[in-house]
């Protein structure tokens, strides 16, 4: 088992407006000896925004703006900006997003050359109806039905000709793969995987064929009990010499109820990481502590942004849907328990 050291909370709710009912899913980057922290700042009503705060080094805040860098100004975000990821590629920054319109949730992007100043690009992932996904897939009777028979999730009483596809936890990777745009995104319940010249290749017509053979783009499935009800993407994945290292969330109905961990799921192929090479067959950490069992969202650990400093990883989570805390652990021990538990 590898030692996971609880830091505790790095940020809490304030009394400011809008992150006065919870701040958590943070995506991180480190830059120098500071990271920055773009959070999910929700206030009363579930509407969100993206909140910041610097730290000087991997755990202690220097600086906190008292106002969203990130605000929803069109109406497919209209109720929020939620869970947002941030990686470097090149000379720019790439901070994905799940845009909430208050009934569907799609994966979105905003860009950055400075950190300050962020243009939006839209949604990314594709704007079909459910019943739409549900005719392609069919069509092609290939995909396993658990990905395209539980709409009841998105909406107690779906209307399936309306109700758009929900297609959340979108995530880069931090450079080109083969010279291509590479990111995760996660129709339930598993990962899948898009690879592109440009962001411009995400047509219509594009998403029509990757979904009509989405077997084809999945890099993760739930095989173990923790996370057997779904898997979803957390912090932009880890180069290391042995593969690419993913660090994800998984969900499991329990008597407690619906219980999210943190999952290792490592190592994918450098030069394709639609190959699995090892995963724990355990969770990485789970719920334990009161303001993780107890909160906005009862029993809640939701991984989304992580900073190495030399060999410690610090992986940045949401705690209970309320509150922002921190772990650290060793890269190279974690690396080499993957490697015992090969595919």
């Amino acid at each position: 088992m590898i030692k996971v050291k609880k830091e505790g909370i790095i940020l809490s709710k304030t009394d400011l407006e809008f992150e006065n009912e919870g701040v958590l899913n943070p995506a991180a980057i480190r830059e120098g000896n500071d990271v920055h922290i773009f959070y999910r700042a929700v206030r009363k009503g579930n509407y969100s925004s993206v909140g910041y705060c610097r730290l000087d080094g991997p755990l202690t805040v220097v600086e906190r703006s008292d106002k969203p860098i990130l605000i929803p100004e069109f109406e497919y975000e209209s109720q929020g900006m939620e869970d947002p990821r941030i990686v470097k590629i090149d000379d720019l920054y790439y901070l994905t997003y799940t845009a909430y319109d208050g009934t569907s949730a799609l994966g979105a992007l905003a860009t950055s050359k400075d950190l300050i100043h962020f243009e939006k690009q839209g949604i990314i992932v594709p704007s079909i109806t459910y019943a739409q996904f549900v005719c392609l897939v069919e069509t092609e009777g290939r995909l396993k039905k658990n990905y395209y028979c539980d709409q009841k999730f998105y909406n107690p009483n779906p209307n399936p000709e309306k109700i758009l596809l929900w297609d959340k936890n979108v995530v880069f990777f931090p450079r080109k793969i083969n010279g291509k745009l590479v990111f995760l995104h996660r129709l339930r319940p598993g990962i899948q995987l898009v690879s592109v010249n440009s962001l411009s290749e995400l047509t219509k017509e594009f998403w029509t064929d990757y979904l009509k053979n989405l077997q084809d783009h999945i890099v993760l499935e739930p095989i173990y009990e923790h996370e057997a009800l779904y898997t979803g993407s957390g912090c932009p994945p880890i180069e290391t010499e042995h593969g690419w290292l993913l660090i994800y969330h998984g969900a499991e109905e329990t008597d407690k109820g619906l219980v999210y961990s943190a999952c290792a799921a490592a190592l994918m192929d450098i030069d394709n990481p639609l190959n699995e090479i090892a995963r724990l067959p355990y969770a990485l950490f789970s719920p334990e502590l009161e303001w993780e069992l107890k909160g906005d969202v009862n029993n809640v650990v939701f991984p989304t942004g992580a900073a190495l400093f030399g060999d410690t990883l610090y992986i940045y989570y949401g705690a209970a849907d309320e509150r922002i805390a921190c772990v650290s652990l060793n890269l190279p021990d974690l690396i080499a328990e993957l490697l015992t538990c090969k595919k």
